[in-house]
């Protein structure tokens, strides 16, 4: 082929597809963008961006439905299920003070705070008063 004829279909290509992509709606390009976006992000060590800390106390309900839900739903290996006074009302009897006790150092098969080792012992009391509210 001659350089004209190949500089000829270069430019065609080239015209085609930018009159194609002057074209598409922008929900088309919303889902052509969504389809190619990075899965993931790449750091150097050293580069990666600082989490925000925590604005304050966490409360009662998001300390629960982030560490206590797991086992505190269903009883795991005897957990006192949430809201059900039969399961709780021996724990309370003891006083307020084994139960905040038991809860942040922990008490047979649960281990100190429930594991949620970043947590206040104010927050564990939230958590505490969350499951047992309306018993």
């Amino acid at each position: 082929m001659s350089r004209r004829m190949i500089s000829v279909l270069a430019a065609a290509l080239t015209f085609s597809t930018a009159a194609f992509a002057g074209n598409i709606s922008q929900e088309e390009y919303d889902a052509i963008a969504e389809r190619i976006k990075p899965v993931g992000d790449v750091y150097l060590a050293g580069a990666e961006p600082v989490a925000a800390e925590p604005s304050g106390p966490r409360d009662g309900a998001s300390v629960y439905g982030t560490f206590c839900i797991a086992c505190h739903a269903s009883g795991v290996s005897g957990a006192p299920k949430t809201g059900d006074a039969g399961d709780w009302a021996p724990r309370i009897a003891q006083g307020r003070d084994v139960l905040n006790n038991h809860a942040i150092n922990g008490f047979n098969a649960m281990p100190a705070k429930g594991s949620c080792m970043d947590c206040s012992d104010d927050e564990i009391i939230a958590a505490i008063d969350h499951m047992i509210e309306g018993l």
